[in-house]
């Protein structure tokens, strides 16, 4: 949307053009997608207690041949083990594609 709008603003003003049809496009483009993306552990925690107990065995099947004592030592080990962090993110993310059918995307 801020691409085409850009153009459009560049062929008819020149380069203030460029500039205020990309933010014309920009601030429209934010406009018609609003509401539609969320953070994914807003999503997370919105989920109701059956689908979130289903998530829990998930990520407990990954993290079931570790020795862990309390929550902090649990975190250090998974921290600690850039393994452990991509099997856990694994876990996350294919249920939250496979059951809850959301398309994940990354920002850097």
């Amino acid at each position: 949307m801020a691409g085409g709008s850009a153009f459009v603003g560049g062929l008819l003003a020149g380069p203030p053009g460029i500039a205020v049809g990309g933010a014309v496009g920009g601030l429209l483009g934010s406009w018609m997608t609003s509401g539609q993306f969320r953070p994914l552990p807003q999503i997370l925690m919105e989920l109701p207690p059956a689908q979130r107990d289903r998530l829990y065995q998930d990520v407990v099947a990954v993290l079931s041949n570790l020795d862990w004592t309390d929550a902090a030592q649990l975190i250090a080990l998974v921290m600690g083990n850039a393994t452990l962090q991509q099997q856990v993110t694994a876990a996350i993310l294919n249920y939250v594609t496979k059951e809850l059918k959301a398309e994940v995307s990354y920002r850097d």
